[in-house]
């Protein structure tokens, strides 16, 4: 079954049902590759390498449609328990991806950014990252976040550590901590409200992926494992975000006398 739904809610201020021009802030949790591999017979390294076309596909959707950023989830901070050879060709897959495909994303005028806790790759592949996002730093066509070492706890935490430091410098008071200040500390501060989470594989879970920034975003669920996700049904998940009525705490009634 594709588009099983549900809400989670936001840190601003209500601003009623979203517009036809649908979600500016999409974010995918990329899953099923392995699974996609062995159902082929394949260890399942196999599927990570398959799924780099998909990642083409959501970037090349997302410019023509006019989404302003797209958040991957490439790399969790839990994916270091997985087995030694399988984190070996994720490492080893995210310094291709960056050699064949920085200059590609520059071209199409897609910024990259990569969010999560850097420091635990390799000096060489900071290095590359750095490079990368200074390269593609001025292009305004999309921005492309991908999370590696990145999750959501590890998010809020590190923005409250920031905070707390800021107060002890006496940089601010205790009482100018509110949401907008959190906000402004969290990873994706530059970017828009999260408007949309897609999950691919069947799982219905965040699995501690932009728990801040879920607040009142939409949640789509699909059973299409992450190689075989393309533009159909990234459509579908758009399609199915433009018909809901989001109400951010607000009643139907309200949204609809506001709208009219």
């Amino acid at each position: 079954m594709i588009g099983k739904r549900s809400n989670a809610a936001k840190t601003t201020e209500p601003v009623g049902p979203a517009d036809s021009a649908g979600p500016k802030h999409v974010a995918i949790i990329m899953d099923g590759n392995g699974r996609w591999a062995q159902k082929k017979g394949k260890i399942r390294t196999f599927g990570h390498k398959a799924g780099v076309e998909s990642v083409r596909a959501v970037v090349r959707f997302a410019r023509q449609t006019g989404i302003e950023s797209l958040t991957l989830f490439a790399f969790s901070s839990e994916n270091w328990k997985r087995p030694e050879e399988e984190v070996s060709v994720l490492m080893e897959l995210f310094n291709l991806v960056l050699n064949s495909e920085a200059k590609r994303l520059h071209k199409n005028g897609v910024r990259l950014k990569v969010i999560g806790d850097v420091s635990a790759f390799d000096d060489k592949l900071v290095e590359k990252i750095r490079k990368a996002e200074a390269m593609t730093a001025d292009n305004k066509d999309l921005v492309l976040n991908i999370a590696a070492n990145y999750g959501g706890r590890w998010d809020i935490v590190n923005a409250a550590k920031t905070l707390a430091e800021q107060v002890k410098a006496g940089e601010i008071e205790v009482a100018d901590i509110n949401e907008q200040a959190f906000t402004r500390e969290t990873s994706t501060a530059d970017l828009p409200e999260l408007d949309l989470l897609i999950r691919t594989g069947g799982e219905h879970r965040i699995s501690n992926f932009l728990l801040w920034q879920c607040a009142y975003a939409e949640l789509y669920f699909t059973d299409v494992l992450w190689p075989d996700f393309n533009e159909d049904v990234f459509q579908l998940a758009v399609d199915d975000f433009n018909v809901r009525q989001r109400r951010f705490g607000l009643t139907g009634e309200q949204i609809l006398t506001a709208g009219s």
